[in-house]
Protein backbone atom coordinates (compact mmCIF):
# COMPACT_ATOMS: atom_id res chain seq x y z
CA UNK A 1 0.00 0.00 0.00
CA UNK A 2 1.17 3.54 -0.70
CA UNK A 3 1.00 6.03 2.14
CA UNK A 4 0.41 9.76 1.87
CA UNK A 5 0.60 12.77 4.14
CA UNK A 6 -2.06 15.49 4.20
CA UNK A 7 -0.72 18.51 2.30
CA UNK A 8 2.71 16.87 2.41
CA UNK A 9 2.94 17.81 6.09
CA UNK A 10 2.92 21.56 5.40
CA UNK A 11 2.01 23.76 8.37
CA UNK A 12 -1.58 25.06 8.33
CA UNK A 13 -2.23 28.56 9.66
CA UNK A 14 -2.77 28.43 13.45
CA UNK A 15 -5.48 30.46 15.18
CA UNK A 16 -3.77 31.68 18.36
CA UNK A 17 -1.49 34.71 18.44
CA UNK A 18 1.16 32.74 20.34
CA UNK A 19 1.36 30.03 17.67
CA UNK A 20 1.37 32.60 14.86
CA UNK A 21 4.26 34.40 16.57
CA UNK A 22 6.27 31.17 16.69
CA UNK A 23 5.91 30.71 12.95
CA UNK A 24 6.59 34.36 12.16
CA UNK A 25 10.07 34.62 13.65
CA UNK A 26 12.55 32.69 15.75
CA UNK A 27 12.70 34.11 19.29
CA UNK A 28 15.00 33.41 22.22
CA UNK A 29 13.04 31.97 25.16
CA UNK A 30 14.49 32.68 28.59
CA UNK A 31 14.42 30.86 31.91
CA UNK A 32 11.49 31.50 34.24
CA UNK A 33 12.90 32.08 37.71
CA UNK A 34 11.33 33.83 40.71
CA UNK A 35 8.33 34.97 38.70
CA UNK A 36 10.27 36.61 35.86
CA UNK A 37 12.20 35.73 32.73
CA UNK A 38 15.99 35.91 32.73
CA UNK A 39 18.72 34.96 30.28
CA UNK A 40 21.00 31.98 30.98
CA UNK A 41 24.33 32.89 32.55
CA UNK A 42 26.24 31.06 29.81
CA UNK A 43 24.27 32.68 26.98
CA UNK A 44 23.71 29.20 25.48
CA UNK A 45 20.53 28.31 23.60
CA UNK A 46 19.04 25.24 21.88
CA UNK A 47 16.79 25.10 18.82
CA UNK A 48 13.19 23.93 19.20
CA UNK A 49 11.76 22.66 15.92
CA UNK A 50 8.44 21.64 14.41
CA UNK A 51 8.93 17.89 13.94
CA UNK A 52 6.64 17.75 10.91
CA UNK A 53 8.66 20.27 8.90
CA UNK A 54 12.01 20.69 10.67
CA UNK A 55 11.37 24.45 10.91
CA UNK A 56 13.03 26.13 13.91
CA UNK A 57 10.26 27.58 16.07
CA UNK A 58 12.33 29.19 18.83
CA UNK A 59 15.56 28.95 20.77
CA UNK A 60 15.30 27.90 24.41
CA UNK A 61 17.84 28.77 27.08
CA UNK A 62 20.25 25.98 27.93
CA UNK A 63 20.51 26.40 31.70
CA UNK A 64 23.71 25.54 33.54
CA UNK A 65 24.54 25.01 37.20
CA UNK A 66 24.49 28.73 38.05
CA UNK A 67 21.00 29.10 36.61
CA UNK A 68 19.84 26.01 38.48
CA UNK A 69 21.31 27.45 41.71
CA UNK A 70 19.23 30.60 41.24
CA UNK A 71 16.04 28.62 40.57
CA UNK A 72 16.54 26.36 43.59
CA UNK A 73 17.35 29.36 45.82
CA UNK A 74 14.16 31.08 44.64
CA UNK A 75 12.14 27.95 45.41
CA UNK A 76 13.67 27.61 48.87
CA UNK A 77 12.89 31.23 49.71
CA UNK A 78 9.33 30.85 48.43
CA UNK A 79 8.89 27.74 50.56
CA UNK A 80 9.29 29.91 53.67
CA UNK A 81 7.42 32.90 52.25
CA UNK A 82 3.79 33.71 51.47
CA UNK A 83 3.12 30.29 49.94
CA UNK A 84 3.71 28.68 53.34
CA UNK A 85 1.23 31.01 55.04
CA UNK A 86 -1.72 30.25 52.75
CA UNK A 87 -4.52 28.21 54.26
CA UNK A 88 -5.57 24.97 52.56
CA UNK A 89 -8.66 26.74 51.22
CA UNK A 90 -6.55 29.54 49.73
CA UNK A 91 -4.21 27.01 48.05
CA UNK A 92 -7.24 25.17 46.71
CA UNK A 93 -8.65 28.37 45.26
CA UNK A 94 -5.35 29.13 43.52
CA UNK A 95 -5.23 25.65 41.96
CA UNK A 96 -8.77 26.08 40.68
CA UNK A 97 -7.80 29.42 39.14
CA UNK A 98 -4.91 27.71 37.33
CA UNK A 99 -7.38 25.21 35.89
CA UNK A 100 -9.71 28.02 34.81
CA UNK A 101 -6.84 29.82 33.04
CA UNK A 102 -5.86 26.63 31.23
CA UNK A 103 -9.45 26.35 29.99
CA UNK A 104 -9.44 29.99 28.95
CA UNK A 105 -6.25 29.50 26.91
CA UNK A 106 -7.12 26.02 25.66
CA UNK A 107 -6.63 26.50 21.92
CA UNK A 108 -3.40 28.46 22.40
CA UNK A 109 -1.90 25.74 24.60
CA UNK A 110 -3.04 23.04 22.17
CA UNK A 111 -1.42 24.77 19.20
CA UNK A 112 1.85 25.32 21.08
CA UNK A 113 1.97 21.64 22.01
CA UNK A 114 1.11 20.51 18.47
CA UNK A 115 3.82 22.70 16.94
CA UNK A 116 6.63 21.55 19.19
CA UNK A 117 5.63 17.90 19.76
CA UNK A 118 3.76 16.98 16.55
CA UNK A 119 0.62 15.39 18.00
CA UNK A 120 -2.72 15.83 16.17
CA UNK A 121 -4.71 18.82 17.36
CA UNK A 122 -7.64 16.65 18.50
CA UNK A 123 -5.34 14.71 20.86
CA UNK A 124 -4.35 17.94 22.58
CA UNK A 125 -7.76 19.60 22.42
CA UNK A 126 -10.02 16.77 23.55
CA UNK A 127 -7.68 14.67 25.70
CA UNK A 128 -4.44 16.05 27.04
CA UNK A 129 -5.02 19.76 27.72
CA UNK A 130 -8.45 19.27 29.34
CA UNK A 131 -6.81 16.55 31.43
CA UNK A 132 -4.13 19.08 32.42
CA UNK A 133 -6.79 21.40 33.83
CA UNK A 134 -8.45 18.47 35.58
CA UNK A 135 -5.22 17.62 37.40
CA UNK A 136 -5.26 21.06 39.03
CA UNK A 137 -8.97 20.78 39.84
CA UNK A 138 -8.58 17.34 41.40
CA UNK A 139 -5.66 18.39 43.58
CA UNK A 140 -7.45 21.61 44.51
CA UNK A 141 -9.84 19.26 46.29
CA UNK A 142 -7.06 17.19 47.78
CA UNK A 143 -5.46 20.32 49.26
CA UNK A 144 -8.42 20.50 51.64
CA UNK A 145 -7.92 17.00 53.06
CA UNK A 146 -4.30 16.84 54.25
CA UNK A 147 -5.16 15.52 57.70
CA UNK A 148 -2.99 14.05 60.40
CA UNK A 149 -4.19 11.78 63.20
CA UNK A 150 -4.35 11.61 66.95
CA UNK A 151 -2.66 8.49 68.29
CA UNK A 152 -3.56 6.45 71.36
CA UNK A 153 -0.13 5.29 72.52
CA UNK A 154 0.88 2.56 74.97
CA UNK A 155 3.46 4.75 76.71
CA UNK A 156 3.52 3.94 80.44
CA UNK A 157 5.20 7.17 81.54
CA UNK A 158 2.45 9.36 83.02
CA UNK A 159 3.76 12.12 85.37
CA UNK A 160 1.41 13.06 88.16
CA UNK A 161 -1.22 15.42 86.88
CA UNK A 162 -0.01 15.06 83.30
CA UNK A 163 -0.91 13.01 80.26
CA UNK A 164 1.05 11.78 77.28
CA UNK A 165 -0.59 12.87 74.07
CA UNK A 166 0.56 12.18 70.51
CA UNK A 167 -0.49 13.18 67.04
CA UNK A 168 0.78 13.21 63.48
CA UNK A 169 1.07 16.05 60.95
CA UNK A 170 1.42 16.14 57.18
CA UNK A 171 3.96 18.70 55.99
CA UNK A 172 5.33 19.56 52.53
CA UNK A 173 8.49 17.67 51.63
CA UNK A 174 10.10 20.91 50.41
CA UNK A 175 11.54 21.88 47.05
CA UNK A 176 10.58 19.50 44.23
CA UNK A 177 12.53 18.95 41.01
CA UNK A 178 9.90 18.01 38.42
CA UNK A 179 11.59 16.48 35.37
CA UNK A 180 9.17 15.73 32.55
CA UNK A 181 9.33 14.15 29.05
CA UNK A 182 8.48 15.30 25.54
CA UNK A 183 5.63 13.00 24.54
CA UNK A 184 2.74 14.66 26.45
CA UNK A 185 4.37 17.76 27.90
CA UNK A 186 1.56 19.64 29.64
CA UNK A 187 -0.41 16.80 31.18
CA UNK A 188 2.73 15.10 32.48
CA UNK A 189 3.95 18.41 33.91
CA UNK A 190 0.61 18.94 35.65
CA UNK A 191 0.82 15.45 37.15
CA UNK A 192 3.90 16.64 39.08
CA UNK A 193 3.17 20.32 39.68
CA UNK A 194 -0.48 20.08 40.80
CA UNK A 195 0.03 17.64 43.69
CA UNK A 196 3.26 19.40 44.72
CA UNK A 197 1.40 22.72 45.01
CA UNK A 198 -1.53 21.07 46.80
CA UNK A 199 0.92 19.74 49.38
CA UNK A 200 2.49 23.18 49.88
CA UNK A 201 5.76 22.42 48.10
CA UNK A 202 7.64 24.64 45.69
CA UNK A 203 8.86 23.47 42.29
CA UNK A 204 11.76 23.73 39.88
CA UNK A 205 10.45 22.30 36.62
CA UNK A 206 12.83 20.95 34.00
CA UNK A 207 10.81 20.13 30.84
CA UNK A 208 12.26 18.10 27.98
CA UNK A 209 14.47 20.21 25.72
CA UNK A 210 12.37 19.24 22.69
CA UNK A 211 9.13 20.54 24.21
CA UNK A 212 9.72 23.46 26.58
CA UNK A 213 7.50 26.15 25.06
CA UNK A 214 4.23 25.00 26.60
CA UNK A 215 5.92 24.60 30.01
CA UNK A 216 7.00 28.23 29.95
CA UNK A 217 3.49 29.34 29.04
CA UNK A 218 2.04 27.22 31.85
CA UNK A 219 4.39 28.93 34.32
CA UNK A 220 3.05 32.31 33.20
CA UNK A 221 -0.52 31.15 33.79
CA UNK A 222 0.41 29.77 37.21
CA UNK A 223 1.77 33.17 38.18
CA UNK A 224 -1.32 34.89 36.77
CA UNK A 225 -3.47 32.63 38.95
CA UNK A 226 -1.86 34.08 42.07
CA UNK A 227 0.95 31.66 42.85
CA UNK A 228 3.72 33.76 44.47
CA UNK A 229 7.02 34.36 42.68
CA UNK A 230 9.51 31.55 43.16
CA UNK A 231 6.94 28.85 43.89
CA UNK A 232 7.12 27.47 40.33
CA UNK A 233 10.32 28.00 38.34
CA UNK A 234 11.20 26.61 34.89
CA UNK A 235 14.76 25.81 33.86
CA UNK A 236 15.07 24.64 30.26
CA UNK A 237 17.98 22.87 28.63
CA UNK A 238 19.59 19.52 27.98
CA UNK A 239 20.26 16.74 30.43
CA UNK A 240 24.01 17.23 30.59
CA UNK A 241 24.05 20.89 31.60
CA UNK A 242 20.64 21.43 33.19
CA UNK A 243 19.15 18.09 34.19
CA UNK A 244 22.19 16.73 35.99
CA UNK A 245 22.75 19.99 37.88
CA UNK A 246 19.15 19.96 39.07
CA UNK A 247 18.83 16.30 40.08
CA UNK A 248 22.11 16.34 42.02
CA UNK A 249 21.45 19.69 43.75
CA UNK A 250 21.67 19.69 47.53
CA UNK A 251 18.77 22.14 47.74
CA UNK A 252 16.32 19.69 46.16
CA UNK A 253 14.27 17.64 48.63
CA UNK A 254 12.43 15.45 46.14
CA UNK A 255 12.74 14.48 42.47
CA UNK A 256 9.65 13.54 40.47
CA UNK A 257 10.60 12.08 37.10
CA UNK A 258 8.78 10.68 34.08
CA UNK A 259 10.85 9.41 31.17
CA UNK A 260 13.09 6.62 29.99
CA UNK A 261 14.40 3.88 32.24
CA UNK A 262 17.98 4.78 31.29
CA UNK A 263 17.52 8.37 32.44
CA UNK A 264 15.71 7.13 35.54
CA UNK A 265 18.76 5.12 36.51
CA UNK A 266 20.95 8.20 36.06
CA UNK A 267 18.64 10.23 38.29
CA UNK A 268 18.76 7.59 41.02
CA UNK A 269 22.56 7.74 40.86
CA UNK A 270 22.49 11.55 41.06
CA UNK A 271 20.16 11.44 44.06
CA UNK A 272 22.44 9.24 46.16
CA UNK A 273 24.81 11.99 47.30
CA UNK A 274 22.14 13.85 49.26
CA UNK A 275 19.72 10.92 49.67
CA UNK A 276 17.08 12.92 47.79
CA UNK A 277 13.66 11.30 47.67
CA UNK A 278 12.78 10.03 44.18
CA UNK A 279 9.68 8.80 42.38
CA UNK A 280 9.98 7.40 38.87
CA UNK A 281 7.49 6.67 36.10
CA UNK A 282 9.61 4.97 33.46
CA UNK A 283 9.36 2.89 30.31
CA UNK A 284 6.82 0.30 29.33
CA UNK A 285 6.16 -2.55 26.93
CA UNK A 286 2.53 -3.01 27.77
CA UNK A 287 0.68 -6.14 26.61
CA UNK A 288 -2.91 -6.48 25.43
CA UNK A 289 -4.35 -9.95 25.99
CA UNK A 290 -7.30 -10.87 23.75
CA UNK A 291 -9.43 -13.84 24.82
CA UNK A 292 -11.48 -15.86 22.31
CA UNK A 293 -14.78 -14.40 23.57
CA UNK A 294 -13.67 -10.76 23.22
CA UNK A 295 -16.08 -8.25 21.70
CA UNK A 296 -14.10 -7.56 18.52
CA UNK A 297 -16.09 -4.45 17.64
CA UNK A 298 -14.66 -3.04 20.86
CA UNK A 299 -11.27 -4.77 20.87
CA UNK A 300 -10.03 -4.02 17.34
CA UNK A 301 -10.37 -0.22 17.43
CA UNK A 302 -9.47 -0.19 21.13
CA UNK A 303 -6.17 -1.98 20.60
CA UNK A 304 -5.41 0.06 17.47
CA UNK A 305 -6.03 3.31 19.31
CA UNK A 306 -3.96 2.04 22.25
CA UNK A 307 -0.85 1.81 20.07
CA UNK A 308 -1.39 4.47 17.38
CA UNK A 309 -2.65 7.28 19.66
CA UNK A 310 -0.07 10.09 19.63
CA UNK A 311 2.02 8.08 17.20
CA UNK A 312 2.65 5.38 19.80
CA UNK A 313 4.62 7.88 21.87
CA UNK A 314 2.79 6.92 25.05
CA UNK A 315 4.47 5.15 27.95
CA UNK A 316 1.49 2.81 28.46
CA UNK A 317 0.88 2.06 24.74
CA UNK A 318 -0.14 -1.57 24.12
CA UNK A 319 2.87 -2.28 21.94
CA UNK A 320 2.51 -6.08 22.07
CA UNK A 321 -0.73 -7.99 21.70
CA UNK A 322 -1.39 -11.68 22.32
CA UNK A 323 -4.53 -12.93 20.57
CA UNK A 324 -6.18 -16.35 20.81
CA UNK A 325 -5.40 -18.31 17.65
CA UNK A 326 -9.08 -18.88 16.84
CA UNK A 327 -9.59 -15.15 16.23
CA UNK A 328 -6.01 -14.08 15.45
CA UNK A 329 -6.38 -13.48 11.73
CA UNK A 330 -9.61 -11.54 12.11
CA UNK A 331 -8.16 -9.29 14.82
CA UNK A 332 -4.83 -8.48 13.16
CA UNK A 333 -6.50 -7.88 9.81
CA UNK A 334 -8.92 -5.51 11.52
CA UNK A 335 -6.11 -3.63 13.25
CA UNK A 336 -4.13 -3.46 10.00
CA UNK A 337 -7.19 -2.05 8.19
CA UNK A 338 -7.59 0.55 10.94
CA UNK A 339 -3.90 1.47 10.59
CA UNK A 340 -4.11 1.80 6.81
CA UNK A 341 -7.13 4.09 7.11
CA UNK A 342 -5.35 6.59 9.36
CA UNK A 343 -4.54 9.93 7.76
CA UNK A 344 -1.06 11.25 8.52
CA UNK A 345 -0.25 14.92 8.40
CA UNK A 346 0.74 18.02 10.31
CA UNK A 347 -0.91 18.09 13.70
CA UNK A 348 -2.60 21.44 13.03
CA UNK A 349 -4.43 20.00 10.03
CA UNK A 350 -7.90 19.01 11.21
CA UNK A 351 -7.85 15.96 8.89
CA UNK A 352 -4.77 14.52 10.63
CA UNK A 353 -5.27 11.40 12.72
CA UNK A 354 -1.57 10.73 13.32
CA UNK A 355 1.23 13.27 13.21
CA UNK A 356 4.99 12.84 13.01
CA UNK A 357 7.13 11.43 15.77
CA UNK A 358 8.96 14.03 17.80
CA UNK A 359 12.30 14.12 15.92
CA UNK A 360 14.33 12.60 13.12
CA UNK A 361 16.43 10.81 15.74
CA UNK A 362 13.31 9.14 17.15
CA UNK A 363 12.12 8.22 13.63
CA UNK A 364 15.50 6.65 12.84
CA UNK A 365 15.36 4.63 16.06
CA UNK A 366 11.88 3.30 15.25
CA UNK A 367 12.90 2.51 11.67
CA UNK A 368 15.86 0.50 12.95
CA UNK A 369 13.60 -1.62 15.17
CA UNK A 370 11.45 -2.45 12.14
CA UNK A 371 14.38 -3.20 9.81
CA UNK A 372 16.00 -5.41 12.45
CA UNK A 373 12.78 -7.39 12.88
CA UNK A 374 12.38 -7.86 9.12
CA UNK A 375 15.96 -9.08 8.84
CA UNK A 376 15.25 -11.67 11.54
CA UNK A 377 12.14 -13.05 9.79
CA UNK A 378 9.30 -10.94 11.16
CA UNK A 379 6.38 -10.15 8.86
CA UNK A 380 5.19 -6.56 8.43
CA UNK A 381 1.44 -6.62 7.74
CA UNK A 382 1.16 -2.88 7.20
CA UNK A 383 3.21 0.27 7.58
CA UNK A 384 6.88 -0.12 8.34
CA UNK A 385 7.89 2.86 6.21
CA UNK A 386 9.31 6.28 7.04
CA UNK A 387 7.87 9.27 5.21
CA UNK A 388 7.85 13.05 4.96
CA UNK A 389 10.28 15.73 3.84
CA UNK A 390 11.71 15.84 7.36
CA UNK A 391 11.71 12.03 7.68
CA UNK A 392 9.63 12.07 10.85
CA UNK A 393 6.44 10.30 9.78
CA UNK A 394 6.24 6.56 10.54
CA UNK A 395 3.29 4.78 8.93
CA UNK A 396 1.28 2.87 11.58
CA UNK A 397 2.79 -0.59 11.65
CA UNK A 398 1.67 -4.12 12.58
CA UNK A 399 4.35 -6.83 12.87
CA UNK A 400 3.86 -10.58 13.37
CA UNK A 401 6.02 -13.72 13.36
CA UNK A 402 8.37 -12.35 16.00
CA UNK A 403 10.19 -14.15 18.77
CA UNK A 404 10.14 -12.94 22.36
CA UNK A 405 13.87 -12.13 22.24
CA UNK A 406 13.62 -9.79 19.24
CA UNK A 407 14.22 -6.15 20.26
CA UNK A 408 10.96 -5.10 18.61
CA UNK A 409 9.12 -7.62 20.82
CA UNK A 410 10.77 -6.98 24.18
CA UNK A 411 12.13 -3.41 24.08
CA UNK A 412 10.28 -0.10 24.17
CA UNK A 413 10.02 1.19 20.59
CA UNK A 414 8.01 4.31 21.52
CA UNK A 415 6.42 4.63 18.12
CA UNK A 416 3.35 3.44 16.17
CA UNK A 417 4.49 -0.19 16.02
CA UNK A 418 2.39 -3.13 17.25
CA UNK A 419 3.73 -6.66 17.69
CA UNK A 420 0.90 -9.21 17.45
CA UNK A 421 1.23 -12.95 18.12
CA UNK A 422 -1.25 -15.85 18.48
CA UNK A 423 -1.54 -18.08 21.53
CA UNK A 424 -3.30 -21.37 22.25
CA UNK A 425 -3.13 -21.65 26.03
CA UNK A 426 -4.03 -18.81 28.41
CA UNK A 427 -1.26 -19.72 30.85
CA UNK A 428 1.25 -19.51 28.00
CA UNK A 429 -0.13 -16.11 27.02
CA UNK A 430 0.03 -14.81 30.59
CA UNK A 431 3.63 -15.97 30.85
CA UNK A 432 4.44 -13.94 27.72
CA UNK A 433 2.66 -10.90 29.16
CA UNK A 434 4.77 -11.01 32.31
CA UNK A 435 8.03 -12.06 30.63
CA UNK A 436 9.36 -8.53 30.31
CA UNK A 437 11.47 -6.20 32.44
CA UNK A 438 8.72 -3.58 32.36
CA UNK A 439 5.46 -3.58 34.32
CA UNK A 440 3.68 -0.34 33.61
CA UNK A 441 0.29 -1.26 32.15
CA UNK A 442 -1.73 -3.98 30.43
CA UNK A 443 -5.19 -4.61 29.04
CA UNK A 444 -7.46 -7.66 28.93
CA UNK A 445 -10.19 -8.06 26.34
CA UNK A 446 -12.94 -10.50 27.30
CA UNK A 447 -16.66 -10.70 28.08
CA UNK A 448 -16.00 -13.20 30.87
CA UNK A 449 -16.02 -11.13 34.07
CA UNK A 450 -14.57 -13.98 36.13
CA UNK A 451 -11.65 -14.40 33.74
CA UNK A 452 -11.08 -10.65 33.69
CA UNK A 453 -10.84 -10.49 37.48
CA UNK A 454 -8.58 -13.52 37.72
CA UNK A 455 -6.21 -12.45 34.96
CA UNK A 456 -6.00 -8.86 36.17
CA UNK A 457 -4.60 -10.19 39.46
CA UNK A 458 -1.97 -12.20 37.58
CA UNK A 459 -0.78 -9.30 35.42
CA UNK A 460 2.49 -7.78 36.62
CA UNK A 461 1.51 -4.21 35.84
CA UNK A 462 0.72 -1.03 37.74
CA UNK A 463 -2.49 -0.47 35.75
CA UNK A 464 -4.71 -3.11 34.13
CA UNK A 465 -7.56 -2.06 31.86
CA UNK A 466 -10.42 -4.41 30.97
CA UNK A 467 -12.02 -3.96 27.54
CA UNK A 468 -10.25 -0.62 27.11
CA UNK A 469 -6.73 0.78 27.06
CA UNK A 470 -5.22 4.12 28.10
CA UNK A 471 -8.22 5.24 30.12
CA UNK A 472 -7.01 8.02 32.43
CA UNK A 473 -8.49 10.25 35.09
CA UNK A 474 -6.93 12.56 37.65
CA UNK A 475 -8.44 10.39 40.39
CA UNK A 476 -6.73 7.19 39.19
CA UNK A 477 -3.16 6.49 40.37
CA UNK A 478 -0.75 5.45 37.64
CA UNK A 479 2.75 4.06 37.91
CA UNK A 480 4.79 0.97 37.36
CA UNK A 481 6.28 -2.23 38.68
CA UNK A 482 9.68 -3.74 37.94
CA UNK A 483 11.80 -1.54 35.63
CA UNK A 484 8.85 0.78 35.04
CA UNK A 485 9.65 2.64 38.23
CA UNK A 486 8.09 3.29 41.63
CA UNK A 487 5.70 5.77 43.13
CA UNK A 488 2.42 6.94 41.66
CA UNK A 489 1.17 9.96 39.76
CA UNK A 490 -2.48 11.09 39.87
CA UNK A 491 -5.00 10.02 42.46
CA UNK A 492 -4.81 10.87 46.14
CA UNK A 493 -1.87 8.46 46.36
CA UNK A 494 0.26 10.99 44.44
CA UNK A 495 0.16 13.38 47.40
CA UNK A 496 2.29 10.94 49.41
CA UNK A 497 5.17 11.83 47.06
CA UNK A 498 5.13 15.42 48.27
CA UNK A 499 4.35 15.10 51.98
CA UNK A 500 6.29 14.12 55.09
CA UNK A 501 4.77 12.53 58.18
CA UNK A 502 5.74 14.25 61.41
CA UNK A 503 5.04 12.65 64.79
CA UNK A 504 4.51 14.89 67.84
CA UNK A 505 4.57 13.35 71.30
CA UNK A 506 3.92 15.61 74.28
CA UNK A 507 3.50 15.51 78.06
CA UNK A 508 0.72 17.99 78.83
Amino acid sequence: MSYSIVNDGATPTPQSDAAKALLASVEDKQLYINGAYQAPVSGAYLDTTDPATGKVLARIANAGSEDVDQAVDAAREALKGPWATLTPLERSQVLNRIADLIDAHMDELCELEVLEQGKPFYVARWAEIPATANQFRFFAGQALSLDGNTVNTSINYQPEGKQVQAWTLREPVGVVAAVTPWNSPLILSAMKIAPALAAGCTVVHKPAELTSLSALRLAELITEAGVPAGVVNVVTGDGASCGSALTSHKGIDKIAFTGSTATGRAIVEASKKHLTRVTLELGGKSPALVLPDADLELAIPGIANGIFFNGGQVCVANSRTYIHRSIFDKVVQGIAAYAESMQMGHGLDQATQMGPVVSTAQAEKIEQFIEDAKAKGAKVLCGGVRLGANGTFIAPTVVTNTSTDMPIHCEEVFGPVLVAEPYDDIDEAMAWCNDNEYGLAASIWTQDLSAAHRLSRQMEAGTVWINCHSMFDASLPIGGMKMSGYGRDSGKQALDNYLEWKTVCAVL
